[in-house]
C-alpha cells in the first residue's frame, strides 16, 4: 500500500477539517500553556482544581486535550488565576480588511495560534 503525503497547511486542526480549526488550535495552544504553567508550578491536578474552582476530573480532562467545554475565555481565566497576565491588543488589520486574532507569549508581534475566517 502507498502512503499519500502532502503538505501542512500550518493548522493541523484544519488538515484533519475539525470544524473551526482556527479556534480549537488557538484552544489547543492556551491548553499547552495552562499545562506548562501548572507543571511549572508543580501542582497536582486537585490542587490546580481548587485554583481554577473546577473538578479534578475537568483538570484532567483539559490537561488531556479534550477542550469543547471550554470557552477561549475560560481559558484566559484559568491563565489569570494560575499568575499569569493575558493581553488582549486591538489594531487595524494592515493586511486585509479582515482582521486576524493572535495569540502568543507576549504582546509582541510573535504568535501562537491566529483566529481568522
Amino acid at each position: 500500500m502507498k502512503t499519500k503525503i502532502r503538505d501542512s497547511s500550518g493548522n493541523v486542526f484544519a488538515d484533519l477539517k475539525i470544524p473551526n480549526p482556527e479556534e480549537a488550535l488557538a484552544k489547543a495552544e492556551v491548553a499547552s500553556k495552562i499545562y506548562k504553567v501548572i507543571k511549572k508550578k508543580k501542582l497536582t491536578q486537585t490542587k490546580a482544581a481548587k485554583i481554577l474552582k473546577i473538578s479534578q476530573s475537568k483538570i484532567s480532562l483539559l490537561l488531556r486535550g479534550y477542550l469543547t467545554n471550554f470557552s477561549l475565555e475560560r481559558l484566559f481565566r484559568f491563565l489569570n488565576d494560575l499568575g499569569q497576565d493575558v493581553y488582549i491588543c486591538i489594531t487595524p488589520s494592515t493586511r486585509s480588511t479582515h482582521g486576524h486574532t493572535r495569540i502568543g507569549d507576549s504582546p509582541s508581534k510573535s504568535r501562537i495560534a491566529v483566529l481568522s475566517k
